[in-house]
């Protein structure tokens, strides 16, 4: 049995296989059977020693659920978001299933389709565990470049919120109101980003590299970006429902902008552009979240 399992195999998962079987033997798997090479069954992959999760964030909880069967697996998390329905950190809810030191969970800027042409990047592998970061570090190619953390709450958050900041840089592209702008929002939603993350005890110097800025510059300055996109058809009065139907792929940030809402309502937090994301998500007129945006 192979050592490495990739479960997911959308665009993001599949590059991630395509990385790292340059130098070592692995197999993927998804609900739908692909024409993939290496392609196998959940039961055979589930049997690998190291599984790297890609399912999108707001199915991780059902699917735990109802598929996993934990018998010490170590997991790279690879998916971003938080969960809408209960406000959940994905840590959260993959610590319930598996114990904290066989848990990592990959940040950092890297484009799928950048990945499958093999260019290079760099990201972090977070984890309690070091010794589980390195392991998982060493099944990634040279052209990715591999750093390490213990900041888990850092990284969940940056890869979180990145998404949301994408989508208010998408309506600011979409509104054409300038590169003066969308600097400022980048900037802001960073200020945001960080705000929010260190009031849960993330690390200062998680938002300022890696995992928050250079993320969240890459996602929110690119059309190559599904947030991002998502942002544009705001901008021109799209529904929410005609958006992800013109997508036909997932894009985390629209369940995160829901759960932020919650969370902010529930603890009472200062989330203005992560607000005003969710308000046009619900219908909300774009130029008048941009009036509201700069009042505040």
């Amino acid at each position: 049995m192979s050592r490495i399992a990739v479960i997911g195999a959308g665009k993001w998962g599949y590059a991630l296989y395509h990385a790292i079987t340059l130098n070592h033997e692995g197999v993927i798997t998804s609900r739908t059977p692909r024409d993939i090479k290496g392609f196998v069954s959940l039961k055979e992959a589930l049997a690998c020693e190291y599984l790297i999760l890609a399912i999108p964030a707001q199915e991780v909880g059902v699917w735990l659920r109802e598929h996993f069967v934990y018998h010490g697996q170590n997991i790279l998390v690879v998916a971003k978001g938080i969960e809408a329905d209960s406000g959940r950190f994905l840590n959260e809810i993959f610590e319930d299933y598996v114990p904290q030191e066989h848990l990592a969970y990959l940040s950092g800027p890297s484009f799928a389709a950048e990945v499958v042409q093999s260019l290079p990047t760099a990201v972090v592998i977070n984890s309690h565990n070091k010794e589980l970061a390195q392991r998982f570090g060493d099944f990634f190619p040279n052209f990715i470049k591999t750093y390490y953390s213990e900041d888990v709450m850092g990284a969940e958050v940056c890869g979180a919120y990145k998404n949301v900041i994408a989508i208010a840089a998408g309506i600011c592209e979409g509104l054409h109101l300038g590169k003066n702008a969308a600097a400022s929002l980048i900037a802001r939603g960073l200020v945001e980003m960080q705000r929010f993350g260190t009031s849960y005890g993330a690390r200062d110097e998680s938002f300022i590299g890696l995992s928050g800025a250079g993320d969240l510059f890459l996602t929110a300055s690119s059309v190559m970006s599904r947030n991002f996109r998502v942002g544009l058809g705001i901008a021109e009065g799209k529904s929410q429902t005609k958006i992800l139907k013109e997508l036909g792929e997932v894009a985390e940030g629209i369940g995160t902008a829901y759960a932020l809402k919650k969370i902010a309502d529930e603890k009472g937090l200062y989330l203005p552009i992560a607000r005003e994301v969710y308000n046009t998500l619900e219908g909300k007129d774009p130029q008048q979240s941009l009036r509201d945006l700069l009042s505040q």
